[in-house]
């Protein structure tokens, strides 16, 4: 008895051929995510554990000191002040806190001071404690617009400018192109309630998501050879 031909067999493995690899190319980028995210995090904890240097010794290269502690001397600008919206602390609604620095040299860059929770309403502005007006050093931590995490619910866009430029145009300034968690200062009210908060150190799940795409590679080709069986 002769074979039935199966119709548009040719079609169908096609098809299937063009998932296999669909499914190949979203493992491999799933998995070069966790290697990414890995080695960030592993930057991260070794810069974090660093003893506190001088920011005039990194501030050069910036990218090779980020997220390390740093201490400057300098002044706080109160009237350069801009609150960077969505912003959560244990669930409640606030606002992180960047004012103007100047150090002595008169170079300027913004500080994060810290989150401030919102208003009752959109109309009743938060509490901000004022900066001191008098020269003061302050301890923190250095960061690029690099570590903040983008999309249109954060600070940063998909595309288009980072932070710090979208800081300067907002208040017509030029400042250095990093920024300072602030941690601490000579004075008590420089020390943020709330801080800067790390981000999440954790690997996340993009191993499991790559097993999971060669997971689905393989159940289409047991189905289509499934399909074949059953002609």
């Amino acid at each position: 008895m002769a074979k039935v031909r199966e119709p548009y067999a040719l079609v169908k493995s096609l098809i299937a051929l063009g998932l296999i690899v669909l499914c190949f190319i979203a493992a491999e980028w799933q998995y070069n995510r966790g290697v990414d995210r890995h080695a960030r995090n592993a930057i991260i904890l070794k810069h974090i554990a660093l003893a506190p240097v001088a920011l005039d010794l990194v501030k050069d290269s910036p990218l090779a000191a980020e997220w390390q502690t740093v201490t400057t001397q300098g002044v706080f600008d109160a009237t350069q002040q801009i609150l960077l919206k969505n912003r959560y602390s244990e669930g409640f609604y606030g606002f992180e806190v960047l004012t103007l620095f100047t150090t002595p040299n008169n170079e300027r860059f913004w500080v994060d001071r810290g989150w401030v929770k919102a208003g009752a309403t959109a109309a009743i502005a938060p509490t901000i404690t004022p900066p001191p007006t008098n020269e003061v050093s302050i301890t923190g931590r250095l960061r690029l617009d690099s570590s903040l995490p983008r999309g249109s619910f954060f600070a940063l866009p998909a595309n288009g400018d980072g932070l710090i430029s979208k800081l300067d145009a907002q208040s017509q300034l030029e400042t250095q192109n990093y920024y300072i968690d602030l941690l601490s200062g000579s004075e008590s009210s420089l020390t943020p309630q709330v801080a800067a908060q790390l981000p999440e150190l954790s690997d996340g799940p993009h191993m499991a998501y790559a097993l999971q795409w060669l997971f689905f590679a393989g159940l289409v080709i047991y189905g289509r050879i499934l399909i074949r069986r059953t002609r």
